[in-house]
Protein backbone atom coordinates (compact mmCIF):
# COMPACT_ATOMS: atom_id res chain seq x y z
CA UNK A 1 0.00 0.00 0.00
CA UNK A 2 1.88 3.22 -1.22
CA UNK A 3 2.27 6.30 1.27
CA UNK A 4 -0.46 8.43 -0.23
CA UNK A 5 -2.75 6.06 -0.29
CA UNK A 6 -2.33 4.98 3.33
CA UNK A 7 -2.25 8.95 4.06
CA UNK A 8 -5.50 9.02 2.21
CA UNK A 9 -7.04 5.97 3.69
CA UNK A 10 -6.53 7.52 7.06
CA UNK A 11 -8.06 10.99 6.17
CA UNK A 12 -11.29 9.30 5.21
CA UNK A 13 -11.37 7.03 8.26
CA UNK A 14 -11.27 10.77 10.17
CA UNK A 15 -13.56 12.20 8.53
CA UNK A 16 -16.12 9.40 9.05
CA UNK A 17 -15.85 9.26 12.62
CA UNK A 18 -15.80 13.24 12.40
CA UNK A 19 -18.81 12.72 10.77
CA UNK A 20 -20.73 10.22 12.65
CA UNK A 21 -19.39 12.15 16.03
CA UNK A 22 -21.07 15.15 14.90
CA UNK A 23 -24.22 14.25 13.85
CA UNK A 24 -24.87 12.72 16.91
CA UNK A 25 -23.31 15.46 19.20
CA UNK A 26 -24.12 18.60 17.64
CA UNK A 27 -27.42 18.79 19.03
CA UNK A 28 -25.84 18.27 22.48
CA UNK A 29 -23.13 20.31 22.08
CA UNK A 30 -25.32 23.29 20.88
CA UNK A 31 -27.51 22.66 24.18
CA UNK A 32 -24.07 23.43 26.42
CA UNK A 33 -22.93 26.33 24.13
CA UNK A 34 -26.15 28.28 24.48
CA UNK A 35 -26.87 27.13 28.48
CA UNK A 36 -23.40 27.66 28.82
CA UNK A 37 -22.96 31.42 27.36
CA UNK A 38 -26.63 32.08 29.07
CA UNK A 39 -24.84 31.12 32.56
CA UNK A 40 -21.61 33.15 31.84
CA UNK A 41 -23.71 36.02 32.36
CA UNK A 42 -25.96 35.12 35.25
CA UNK A 43 -25.38 38.15 37.36
CA UNK A 44 -26.49 40.06 34.70
CA UNK A 45 -29.26 38.41 33.62
CA UNK A 46 -30.75 37.90 36.99
CA UNK A 47 -30.28 41.39 37.73
CA UNK A 48 -32.41 42.68 34.59
CA UNK A 49 -35.13 39.50 35.52
CA UNK A 50 -35.45 39.90 39.02
CA UNK A 51 -33.67 43.67 40.09
CA UNK A 52 -36.31 43.76 42.70
CA UNK A 53 -34.86 40.70 44.87
CA UNK A 54 -31.21 41.60 43.91
CA UNK A 55 -30.81 45.44 44.63
CA UNK A 56 -31.63 47.17 48.07
CA UNK A 57 -30.35 50.34 49.29
CA UNK A 58 -26.59 50.89 50.15
CA UNK A 59 -26.34 48.80 53.91
CA UNK A 60 -23.70 50.39 56.36
CA UNK A 61 -25.29 47.81 59.38
CA UNK A 62 -26.90 44.84 58.13
CA UNK A 63 -29.35 43.24 60.29
CA UNK A 64 -28.46 40.19 62.33
CA UNK A 65 -28.59 37.00 60.53
CA UNK A 66 -31.12 35.53 62.62
CA UNK A 67 -33.33 38.07 62.11
CA UNK A 68 -33.56 37.54 58.18
CA UNK A 69 -33.99 33.83 58.97
CA UNK A 70 -36.45 34.30 60.68
CA UNK A 71 -38.70 36.92 58.11
CA UNK A 72 -37.53 33.92 56.12
CA UNK A 73 -39.78 31.17 57.26
CA UNK A 74 -42.67 33.81 58.26
CA UNK A 75 -42.79 34.12 54.48
CA UNK A 76 -42.65 29.88 54.83
CA UNK A 77 -44.15 28.99 57.94
CA UNK A 78 -42.87 25.29 58.80
CA UNK A 79 -40.18 25.43 56.74
CA UNK A 80 -36.80 25.42 57.40
CA UNK A 81 -33.38 27.43 56.21
CA UNK A 82 -30.69 25.29 55.27
CA UNK A 83 -28.12 28.38 53.84
CA UNK A 84 -27.64 31.53 53.94
CA UNK A 85 -25.62 33.40 51.65
CA UNK A 86 -24.61 36.80 52.67
CA UNK A 87 -24.30 39.78 51.10
CA UNK A 88 -21.82 40.52 48.25
CA UNK A 89 -22.22 44.29 48.07
CA UNK A 90 -23.69 46.87 50.63
CA UNK A 91 -26.39 47.50 47.74
CA UNK A 92 -27.10 43.42 47.29
CA UNK A 93 -29.32 41.28 49.16
CA UNK A 94 -29.28 38.40 51.38
CA UNK A 95 -30.45 34.96 50.15
CA UNK A 96 -32.14 32.23 52.25
CA UNK A 97 -32.11 28.54 51.41
CA UNK A 98 -35.71 27.66 52.34
CA UNK A 99 -37.17 23.80 52.06
CA UNK A 100 -40.69 24.18 52.98
CA UNK A 101 -43.06 22.27 54.00
CA UNK A 102 -44.64 21.41 50.87
CA UNK A 103 -43.13 22.01 47.59
CA UNK A 104 -39.98 22.69 46.04
CA UNK A 105 -37.06 24.71 47.82
CA UNK A 106 -36.90 28.38 47.40
CA UNK A 107 -34.28 30.80 47.78
CA UNK A 108 -35.88 33.88 50.28
CA UNK A 109 -34.33 37.51 48.96
CA UNK A 110 -34.06 39.59 52.55
CA UNK A 111 -33.01 43.36 52.77
CA UNK A 112 -30.12 43.28 55.23
CA UNK A 113 -30.53 46.63 56.46
CA UNK A 114 -34.75 46.19 57.04
CA UNK A 115 -34.93 42.46 57.47
CA UNK A 116 -37.87 42.62 55.29
CA UNK A 117 -38.48 39.57 52.39
CA UNK A 118 -37.97 41.20 48.99
CA UNK A 119 -39.58 38.31 46.98
CA UNK A 120 -38.82 34.46 46.29
CA UNK A 121 -38.67 32.37 43.64
CA UNK A 122 -37.50 28.46 42.97
CA UNK A 123 -34.04 28.57 41.36
CA UNK A 124 -35.29 25.71 38.37
CA UNK A 125 -38.30 27.78 37.64
CA UNK A 126 -35.74 30.50 36.64
CA UNK A 127 -33.88 31.05 33.28
CA UNK A 128 -30.88 30.93 34.88
CA UNK A 129 -31.56 28.37 37.14
CA UNK A 130 -32.67 26.30 34.26
CA UNK A 131 -30.22 27.12 32.13
CA UNK A 132 -27.61 25.97 34.99
CA UNK A 133 -29.26 22.26 35.44
CA UNK A 134 -29.91 22.22 31.67
CA UNK A 135 -25.86 22.45 31.39
CA UNK A 136 -25.08 19.70 34.04
CA UNK A 137 -27.60 17.14 33.16
CA UNK A 138 -30.47 18.47 30.68
CA UNK A 139 -32.67 18.01 33.81
CA UNK A 140 -32.22 14.61 33.35
CA UNK A 141 -30.45 13.88 36.61
CA UNK A 142 -27.79 11.44 36.83
CA UNK A 143 -28.30 9.65 33.20
CA UNK A 144 -28.38 13.44 31.88
CA UNK A 145 -24.96 14.22 33.76
CA UNK A 146 -23.44 10.86 31.56
CA UNK A 147 -24.73 12.40 28.47
CA UNK A 148 -23.14 15.96 28.91
CA UNK A 149 -19.71 14.06 29.68
CA UNK A 150 -19.89 11.97 26.90
CA UNK A 151 -20.78 14.63 24.24
CA UNK A 152 -18.06 16.83 26.02
CA UNK A 153 -15.50 14.40 25.29
CA UNK A 154 -16.74 13.45 21.81
CA UNK A 155 -17.12 17.75 21.46
CA UNK A 156 -13.12 17.26 22.38
CA UNK A 157 -11.93 14.32 19.92
CA UNK A 158 -14.19 16.07 17.34
CA UNK A 159 -12.62 19.40 17.82
CA UNK A 160 -9.03 17.32 17.53
CA UNK A 161 -10.21 15.32 14.18
CA UNK A 162 -11.12 18.52 12.43
CA UNK A 163 -7.86 20.29 13.07
CA UNK A 164 -6.61 17.29 11.35
CA UNK A 165 -9.17 17.59 8.51
CA UNK A 166 -8.68 21.62 8.41
CA UNK A 167 -5.03 21.12 8.14
CA UNK A 168 -3.75 22.49 4.58
CA UNK A 169 -3.01 19.46 1.97
CA UNK A 170 -0.56 20.58 -0.67
CA UNK A 171 -0.02 24.15 -2.03
CA UNK A 172 -1.40 26.39 0.79
CA UNK A 173 -3.41 29.56 0.72
CA UNK A 174 -5.38 31.82 3.26
CA UNK A 175 -8.27 31.77 1.98
CA UNK A 176 -10.44 29.44 3.02
CA UNK A 177 -8.08 28.40 6.25
CA UNK A 178 -7.77 31.49 7.36
CA UNK A 179 -10.72 33.79 6.73
CA UNK A 180 -13.78 32.15 4.34
CA UNK A 181 -13.66 33.42 0.81
CA UNK A 182 -16.27 35.97 -0.52
CA UNK A 183 -18.45 34.93 -3.22
CA UNK A 184 -19.01 31.16 -2.09
CA UNK A 185 -21.97 29.72 -2.50
CA UNK A 186 -23.97 26.49 -1.12
CA UNK A 187 -22.06 23.66 0.52
CA UNK A 188 -18.45 25.35 -0.07
CA UNK A 189 -20.17 28.30 2.00
CA UNK A 190 -20.80 26.44 4.85
CA UNK A 191 -17.77 24.22 4.58
CA UNK A 192 -15.53 27.31 4.61
CA UNK A 193 -17.08 28.83 7.42
CA UNK A 194 -17.01 25.73 9.88
CA UNK A 195 -13.54 25.19 8.38
CA UNK A 196 -12.31 29.26 9.79
CA UNK A 197 -14.93 29.03 12.53
CA UNK A 198 -13.50 25.94 13.87
CA UNK A 199 -9.81 26.65 13.56
CA UNK A 200 -10.21 30.14 15.25
CA UNK A 201 -12.16 28.71 18.40
CA UNK A 202 -10.71 25.49 18.62
CA UNK A 203 -8.23 25.90 21.51
CA UNK A 204 -10.86 28.10 23.19
CA UNK A 205 -12.95 24.95 22.74
CA UNK A 206 -10.99 22.14 24.31
CA UNK A 207 -9.92 24.91 27.09
CA UNK A 208 -13.42 24.84 28.02
CA UNK A 209 -14.25 21.39 27.62
CA UNK A 210 -11.58 20.32 29.57
CA UNK A 211 -12.25 23.01 32.64
CA UNK A 212 -15.57 21.94 32.64
CA UNK A 213 -15.07 18.09 32.58
CA UNK A 214 -13.88 17.93 36.50
CA UNK A 215 -17.81 18.54 37.30
CA UNK A 216 -18.95 15.51 35.24
CA UNK A 217 -19.60 12.60 37.45
CA UNK A 218 -17.38 9.95 36.11
CA UNK A 219 -14.45 12.03 34.96
CA UNK A 220 -14.57 13.93 37.57
CA UNK A 221 -14.68 11.56 39.86
CA UNK A 222 -11.99 9.76 38.23
CA UNK A 223 -9.66 12.92 38.46
CA UNK A 224 -10.37 13.76 42.04
CA UNK A 225 -9.47 10.32 43.10
CA UNK A 226 -6.27 10.18 41.28
CA UNK A 227 -5.08 14.22 42.47
CA UNK A 228 -5.96 13.06 46.17
CA UNK A 229 -4.12 9.43 45.89
CA UNK A 230 -1.09 11.11 44.08
CA UNK A 231 -1.24 14.14 47.19
CA UNK A 232 -2.04 16.78 44.76
CA UNK A 233 -5.30 16.88 45.28
CA UNK A 234 -6.92 17.59 48.44
CA UNK A 235 -5.39 15.30 51.19
CA UNK A 236 -8.59 13.38 53.24
CA UNK A 237 -7.46 14.37 56.45
CA UNK A 238 -5.50 17.58 55.99
CA UNK A 239 -6.18 20.31 59.07
CA UNK A 240 -9.48 18.96 60.97
CA UNK A 241 -7.75 19.73 64.04
CA UNK A 242 -7.55 16.43 65.35
CA UNK A 243 -10.84 15.48 64.90
CA UNK A 244 -12.20 12.03 63.81
CA UNK A 245 -14.02 12.72 59.97
CA UNK A 246 -17.15 11.36 59.14
CA UNK A 247 -18.52 9.42 56.17
CA UNK A 248 -20.34 12.63 55.65
CA UNK A 249 -19.11 14.57 52.84
CA UNK A 250 -18.86 17.98 51.97
CA UNK A 251 -21.12 17.86 48.88
CA UNK A 252 -23.48 15.35 51.29
CA UNK A 253 -24.07 18.34 53.66
CA UNK A 254 -23.42 21.41 50.88
CA UNK A 255 -24.89 20.08 47.58
CA UNK A 256 -23.33 22.14 44.95
CA UNK A 257 -22.38 25.16 47.47
CA UNK A 258 -18.56 23.97 47.80
CA UNK A 259 -15.76 24.56 45.90
CA UNK A 260 -15.03 21.36 43.58
CA UNK A 261 -12.08 20.28 45.50
CA UNK A 262 -14.07 19.97 48.78
CA UNK A 263 -17.00 17.79 47.33
CA UNK A 264 -15.80 14.39 48.36
CA UNK A 265 -13.98 15.79 51.55
CA UNK A 266 -15.06 14.19 54.55
CA UNK A 267 -16.14 16.34 57.40
CA UNK A 268 -16.15 16.27 61.18
CA UNK A 269 -19.02 15.70 63.24
CA UNK A 270 -20.45 18.22 66.23
CA UNK A 271 -20.10 16.49 69.80
CA UNK A 272 -23.43 16.60 71.34
CA UNK A 273 -21.46 16.11 74.73
CA UNK A 274 -19.08 19.39 74.37
CA UNK A 275 -20.62 22.48 75.95
CA UNK A 276 -19.62 25.73 74.71
CA UNK A 277 -16.12 26.28 74.91
CA UNK A 278 -15.16 22.65 74.19
CA UNK A 279 -15.93 21.37 77.82
CA UNK A 280 -17.48 17.71 77.74
CA UNK A 281 -20.68 17.45 79.89
CA UNK A 282 -23.76 15.10 80.08
CA UNK A 283 -26.02 18.09 81.26
CA UNK A 284 -29.25 18.43 78.50
CA UNK A 285 -28.06 21.97 77.99
CA UNK A 286 -25.20 21.09 76.61
CA UNK A 287 -27.54 20.05 73.00
CA UNK A 288 -28.28 23.02 72.88
CA UNK A 289 -27.66 23.84 69.16
CA UNK A 290 -25.55 27.75 68.50
CA UNK A 291 -27.87 30.20 66.30
CA UNK A 292 -26.62 31.46 63.28
CA UNK A 293 -25.80 34.99 64.91
CA UNK A 294 -23.04 32.95 67.16
CA UNK A 295 -21.60 31.19 64.54
CA UNK A 296 -21.38 34.41 62.33
CA UNK A 297 -19.14 36.21 65.40
CA UNK A 298 -17.09 33.26 65.34
CA UNK A 299 -16.15 33.24 61.76
CA UNK A 300 -15.45 36.91 62.19
CA UNK A 301 -13.39 35.91 64.82
CA UNK A 302 -11.90 33.73 62.49
CA UNK A 303 -10.88 36.11 60.04
CA UNK A 304 -13.79 35.14 57.53
CA UNK A 305 -15.44 37.71 56.36
CA UNK A 306 -18.45 38.42 54.20
CA UNK A 307 -19.44 37.62 51.64
CA UNK A 308 -19.89 33.66 52.41
CA UNK A 309 -21.84 30.89 52.29
CA UNK A 310 -23.17 29.21 55.55
CA UNK A 311 -24.84 25.86 55.81
CA UNK A 312 -26.75 24.99 58.52
CA UNK A 313 -26.56 21.22 60.24
CA UNK A 314 -28.81 18.84 58.73
CA UNK A 315 -29.10 16.77 62.21
CA UNK A 316 -27.62 16.43 65.21
CA UNK A 317 -24.24 15.26 64.33
CA UNK A 318 -23.65 18.12 61.68
CA UNK A 319 -21.54 20.98 61.60
CA UNK A 320 -21.70 24.36 60.73
CA UNK A 321 -20.02 24.78 57.04
CA UNK A 322 -19.11 28.19 56.14
CA UNK A 323 -17.60 28.99 52.42
CA UNK A 324 -15.25 31.77 51.31
CA UNK A 325 -16.14 31.01 47.42
CA UNK A 326 -14.48 34.47 45.71
CA UNK A 327 -13.90 34.50 41.85
CA UNK A 328 -10.10 34.40 42.41
CA UNK A 329 -10.13 31.27 44.02
CA UNK A 330 -6.91 31.92 45.77
CA UNK A 331 -8.74 33.28 48.53
CA UNK A 332 -10.95 30.30 49.07
CA UNK A 333 -11.53 29.11 52.69
CA UNK A 334 -13.56 26.49 54.72
CA UNK A 335 -14.31 26.17 57.70
CA UNK A 336 -16.43 23.80 59.97
CA UNK A 337 -18.13 24.75 63.25
CA UNK A 338 -19.24 22.46 66.05
CA UNK A 339 -23.14 23.72 66.12
CA UNK A 340 -22.76 22.83 69.89
CA UNK A 341 -19.10 24.46 71.56
CA UNK A 342 -18.42 26.39 68.46
CA UNK A 343 -15.28 25.49 68.29
CA UNK A 344 -13.52 25.33 64.91
CA UNK A 345 -13.32 22.07 63.59
CA UNK A 346 -11.94 22.60 60.32
CA UNK A 347 -10.12 25.18 58.28
CA UNK A 348 -9.16 24.51 54.55
CA UNK A 349 -7.34 27.02 52.54
CA UNK A 350 -6.44 27.20 49.10
CA UNK A 351 -2.81 27.19 50.08
CA UNK A 352 -3.91 23.73 51.75
CA UNK A 353 -5.38 22.43 47.80
CA UNK A 354 -2.21 20.32 45.33
CA UNK A 355 -1.24 21.73 42.92
CA UNK A 356 -3.65 19.77 41.01
CA UNK A 357 -6.34 21.09 41.98
CA UNK A 358 -5.41 24.56 42.71
CA UNK A 359 -5.07 24.12 38.95
CA UNK A 360 -8.79 22.83 38.68
CA UNK A 361 -9.96 25.46 40.72
CA UNK A 362 -8.41 28.60 39.06
CA UNK A 363 -9.98 26.93 35.33
CA UNK A 364 -13.38 26.44 36.78
CA UNK A 365 -13.33 30.31 38.00
CA UNK A 366 -11.82 30.84 34.17
CA UNK A 367 -14.46 28.42 32.44
CA UNK A 368 -17.32 30.48 34.20
CA UNK A 369 -16.21 33.88 33.29
CA UNK A 370 -15.10 35.22 36.96
CA UNK A 371 -11.89 35.23 37.14
CA UNK A 372 -10.70 38.20 35.21
CA UNK A 373 -14.04 39.97 34.89
CA UNK A 374 -15.83 41.35 31.91
CA UNK A 375 -13.01 40.35 29.37
CA UNK A 376 -13.50 36.89 31.14
CA UNK A 377 -16.76 36.58 30.16
CA UNK A 378 -15.65 37.64 26.34
CA UNK A 379 -13.33 35.32 25.99
CA UNK A 380 -15.20 32.02 27.09
CA UNK A 381 -17.78 33.76 25.04
CA UNK A 382 -16.19 32.94 21.65
CA UNK A 383 -15.68 29.12 21.98
CA UNK A 384 -19.85 28.99 23.01
CA UNK A 385 -20.44 30.80 19.89
CA UNK A 386 -18.23 29.44 18.01
CA UNK A 387 -19.12 25.93 18.75
CA UNK A 388 -22.95 27.06 17.71
CA UNK A 389 -21.48 28.26 14.40
CA UNK A 390 -20.19 24.89 14.22
CA UNK A 391 -23.05 22.64 15.27
CA UNK A 392 -24.88 24.53 12.51
CA UNK A 393 -22.98 24.90 9.73
CA UNK A 394 -21.85 20.82 9.71
CA UNK A 395 -25.11 19.15 9.48
CA UNK A 396 -26.32 21.99 6.54
CA UNK A 397 -22.71 20.95 4.87
CA UNK A 398 -23.75 17.09 4.99
CA UNK A 399 -27.52 17.54 3.99
CA UNK A 400 -26.28 20.05 1.32
CA UNK A 401 -23.78 17.24 -0.07
CA UNK A 402 -26.58 14.27 0.72
CA UNK A 403 -27.92 13.35 -2.41
CA UNK A 404 -31.65 13.21 -2.25
CA UNK A 405 -32.95 9.83 -0.30
CA UNK A 406 -29.30 8.67 1.08
CA UNK A 407 -27.77 8.80 4.40
CA UNK A 408 -24.18 9.87 2.14
CA UNK A 409 -21.70 8.91 5.39
CA UNK A 410 -18.19 8.81 3.58
CA UNK A 411 -16.88 5.45 2.95
CA UNK A 412 -13.64 4.32 4.11
CA UNK A 413 -11.10 3.94 1.30
CA UNK A 414 -9.74 0.54 3.64
CA UNK A 415 -10.57 -0.50 7.61
CA UNK A 416 -7.72 0.52 9.97
CA UNK A 417 -5.27 -1.72 11.46
CA UNK A 418 -6.19 -3.50 14.16
CA UNK A 419 -3.16 -2.32 16.18
CA UNK A 420 -3.83 1.42 14.93
CA UNK A 421 -7.74 0.75 16.10
CA UNK A 422 -6.34 -0.37 19.69
CA UNK A 423 -3.88 2.01 20.12
CA UNK A 424 -6.79 4.66 19.66
CA UNK A 425 -9.42 2.56 21.29
CA UNK A 426 -6.78 2.49 24.50
CA UNK A 427 -5.66 6.29 24.88
CA UNK A 428 -9.43 7.25 24.38
CA UNK A 429 -10.15 5.07 27.46
CA UNK A 430 -6.99 6.53 29.53
CA UNK A 431 -8.31 10.51 28.50
CA UNK A 432 -11.79 9.95 28.32
CA UNK A 433 -12.88 6.63 29.24
CA UNK A 434 -16.86 7.22 28.64
CA UNK A 435 -15.55 8.05 24.93
CA UNK A 436 -13.56 5.50 24.52
CA UNK A 437 -15.98 2.51 25.46
CA UNK A 438 -18.45 4.08 23.16
CA UNK A 439 -16.08 4.04 20.08
CA UNK A 440 -15.10 0.53 20.91
CA UNK A 441 -18.90 -0.20 20.66
CA UNK A 442 -19.05 1.90 17.27
CA UNK A 443 -16.24 -0.01 15.86
CA UNK A 444 -17.84 -3.09 17.26
CA UNK A 445 -21.21 -2.13 15.24
CA UNK A 446 -19.67 -0.66 11.94
CA UNK A 447 -17.42 -4.56 11.58
CA UNK A 448 -20.67 -6.45 12.52
CA UNK A 449 -22.85 -4.32 9.84
CA UNK A 450 -19.69 -5.19 7.25
CA UNK A 451 -19.97 -8.87 7.81
CA UNK A 452 -23.52 -8.65 7.23
CA UNK A 453 -25.32 -9.99 4.04
CA UNK A 454 -27.33 -6.57 3.42
CA UNK A 455 -24.21 -4.82 3.66
CA UNK A 456 -22.60 -6.55 0.60
CA UNK A 457 -25.67 -6.18 -1.08
CA UNK A 458 -26.52 -2.89 -1.28
CA UNK A 459 -26.00 -0.82 -4.34
CA UNK A 460 -22.39 -0.52 -5.82
CA UNK A 461 -21.06 -3.41 -3.94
Amino acid sequence: MSNSFSALALHRTVWRWHFYAGLVVAPFMFILAVTGAIYLFNDEINDVLHRDLRIVAPVSEPAPLSKMAEAAITAYPGGKVTRIDTARATNRSVEVFVTPATGDAVRVFVDPGTGRVLGSYVYARTLVGFADIAHGSLTLGSIGDNIVELAACWGFILVATGLYLWWPRGRFRLGGVLYPRIGRRGRPFWKEWHAVVGMWSAFLIMFLILTGLPWASFWGDLLRRGTDLAGIGYPANHRLQGTTPSTTTVKDAAGNAAPWTLEQAPIPDSDPHAGHHGHITSAPAAKRMLGVDDVAAILTREGLMAPYRLILPKNASGVFTAFSYPDQPETQRTLHVDQYSGRVIGDVRFADYGWAAKAVELGVQIHMGNYFGRLNQIVMLIPCIGIIVLTITGPLMWWRRRPKGEFAAPQPLSSPRLRTSAMIVIGLCVMFPLAGASLALAMIADWVWEQSPAYRLRPGQ
